[in-house]
C-alpha cells in the first residue's frame, strides 16, 4: 500500500471538527516523482439541463419533463476512451444513475472507476452539513448497488467545496469516501479557491483532497484541467498548460469533462443569460476531435489507481517537492 494510500486510511476517530483558518497539508517525506507518468481523465455525469450556468433558467421540477440525453453522450465517451485506450473516473450523479443504472454497470464493465457527483447536483457550500452528509450517503449507496464495486471518490457539483464549508471533507471520511477532487484553486465567478494547494492535501485525517490542476504564471493562477477552457483556449495552449502543471507542480495532472460538450445537437436555452450561453455552448463541435487528440498526446488513468492503489506512486501529499526535471 502506497504512503498515501496509508494516510488516506487512517481511522475516522481522529478527524477533529475544529479547522485553522489556511488549509493543512500533511508533512511526509519528500519522495521523487517520474514525470512520465499518467495523468487522471475524469468525466462528470451529469446531462445539459443540470449544469450551474443554468440554474436561474431551468427549474429542477422541470427535469423529469425535459428530454435527457446523458446516456448516448456517456455511451459515446465510452467509446472514445476505449478507442484511445485510456482509464476514467466517471462522477456520476446520483439522480443520473438512478434513472440509467444499467449506463453505471456499462462505466464499470468497461474498466473505469465508478465515482460520486453527489444526487442532486446541489452545491456543497448551499448545504448545510447535515443536508451534505445525506446526499453524498445517498449517491454512494445508489451508485455502490448499482455498480457492484466500492465507490471512494467524490466531487462536489461546481468545486463547491472551499474554505467556507471545511467541514465537508470531514463529513465524506466519516461516509466512508476516500479522496475528493473538490477544490479548484483558482479565482472564478462559480467557483475556485485561490489560496488552496495546487497539488494533493489532507485536509482532515481519512481523506485526500485531489484538487483540479491550475498552473502559476506571471503570477496568476491558470486553469488547466480542461472542462470550459478546453473548449474556449486553442489546442496547443491546452496541451501547453498541463505539460507546464505537470513539470511544475509534480504530480498527475486532472483533466475534466461533462458528457454533453460532446453534444452540438442538444436543446438550446435561449432565454439563459447570455455569458452562460457562450461558456456553455462554445465550440461543442470541436471537442469530440480535441478529446481524441489529447489521449493520443498523454497517457491517462483513473483517479483511484493513481492516488490510492500506488499502482506506480506513491504521489508526495506535501509543502516542499524534490526536483523534477523541467525538460
Amino acid at each position: 500500500m502506497s504512503a498515501t494510500a496509508k494516510a488516506v486510511r487512517k481511522g475516522a476517530s481522529e478527524l477533529s471538527p475544529a479547522a485553522p483558518d489556511l488549509w493543512p497539508v500533511a508533512e511526509f517525506p519528500a519522495l521523487r516523482i517520474d514525470c512520465r507518468l499518467p495523468n487522471a481523465m475524469t468525466i462528470d455525469v451529469e446531462d445539459y439541463f443540470q449544469v450551474e450556468a443554468f440554474a436561474s433558467t431551468i427549474e429542477r421540477s422541470d427535469w423529469e419533463s425535459l428530454p435527457r440525453r446523458v446516456e448516448r453522450n456517456t455511451d459515446r465517451l465510452l467509446q472514445i476512451l476505449s478507442d484511445g485506450g485510456a482509464e476514467a473516473t466517471f462522477f456520476i450523479l446520483g439522480w443520473v444513475a438512478e434513472r440509467h443504472p444499467n449506463l453505471v454497470r456499462r462505466v464499470v464493465a468497461a474498466g473505469h472507476e465508478v465515482a460520486s457527483h453527489g444526487f442532486g447536483h446541489i452545491r456543497a457550500d448551499s448545504q448545510s452539513p447535515e443536508e451534505f452528509r445525506q446526499d453524498i450517503r445517498r449517491s454512494k449507496r445508489m451508485l455502490e448497488d448499482f455498480a457492484g464495486v466500492p465507490v471512494r471518490g467524490y466531487r462536489a457539483p461546481t468545486f463547491s467545496v472551499g474554505l467556507g464549508n471545511k467541514w465537508a471533507h470531514a463529513v465524506l471520511a466519516e461516509e466512508g469516501y476516500c479522496y475528493s477532487s473538490s477544490v479548484y484553486p483558482v479565482k472564478h465567478d462559480l467557483y475556485g479557491t485561490p489560496t488552496a494547494p495546487r497539488v494533493p492535501f489532507l485536509p482532515v485525517p481519512g481523506i485526500l483532497e485531489i484538487p483540479l490542476t491550475a498552473v502559476r504564471m506571471l503570477g496568476i493562477d491558470i486553469p488547466a484541467s480542461g472542462g470550459g477552457y478546453f473548449r474556449l483556449l486553442p489546442y496547443r495552449l491546452s496541451e501547453g498548460l498541463l505539460k507546464r502543471a505537470r513539470r511544475v507542480n509534480h504530480s498527475p495532472a486532472i483533466f475534466y469533462l461533462h458528457p454533453w460538450e460532446i453534444d452540438p445537437e442538444q436543446p438550446r436555452q435561449r432565454s439563459a443569460p447570455w455569458k452562460s450561453r457562450f461558456r456553455h455552448y462554445l465550440n461543442l463541435n470541436r471537442t469530440e476531435p480535441r478529446l481524441r487528440r489529447l489521449l493520443r498526446n498523454f497517457a491517462w488513468k483513473r483517479m483511484d489507481r493513481l492516488f490510492l492503489d500506488g499502482e506506480r506512486g506513491p504521489f508526495p501529499v506535501v509543502t516542499s517537492w524534490t526536483e523534477c526535471s523541467q525538460a
